[in-house]
């Protein structure tokens, strides 16, 4: 499968935040080429400022293969993460981190530029004008 493949089913979790008045980013965890873990920005449903789409997936992923480092995983975001999120996802060791489109206020690359794990490996823009599409729309129509 290719980074294009997983990033689409990452739009789709984050189409489903969007109907649900969610900030939409959609996260997906993969592991040898299977997916162990999808979600979505929940920070409103359940009222908490932590529960980004990556937090979600790397909770998802660390029950799914019983332990808390996700070593062998890559994640797919649509957006950047944010310095919290970059920090989780130093904790857990994420091989490799694929996100769509940058975050130009308040992504990890210019806020906090070092949490990832040292060995992570970074690949940006991928479908990044559909990732970055459906939060412009997203966001006209909260205005």
């Amino acid at each position: 499968m290719t980074d294009e493949y997983y990033m689409k089913i990452a739009l789709l979790e984050a189409e489903i935040a969007a109907n649900r008045n969610e900030i939409p980013i959609g996260a997906i965890v993969v592991c040898q080429n299977q997916i162990i873990a999808q979600a979505h920005n929940l920070t409103e449903t359940l009222n908490d400022v932590t529960a980004h789409a990556e937090m979600q997936a790397i909770t998802m992923a660390s029950e799914f293969l019983g332990g808390k480092y996700l070593r062998d995983c890559t994640l797919y975001v649509t957006v950047e993460p944010c310095a919290m999120c970059a920090g989780a996802i130093g904790w857990a060791q994420i091989e490799r981190v694929v996100y769509g489109t940058s975050d130009e206020k308040k992504g990890f690359s210019i806020i906090a530029p070092n949490a990832l794990h040292p060995k992570c490996q970074i690949t940006k823009g991928v479908l990044q004008e559909e990732c970055s599409t459906i939060m412009k729309d997203f966001f006209k129509k909260r205005r």
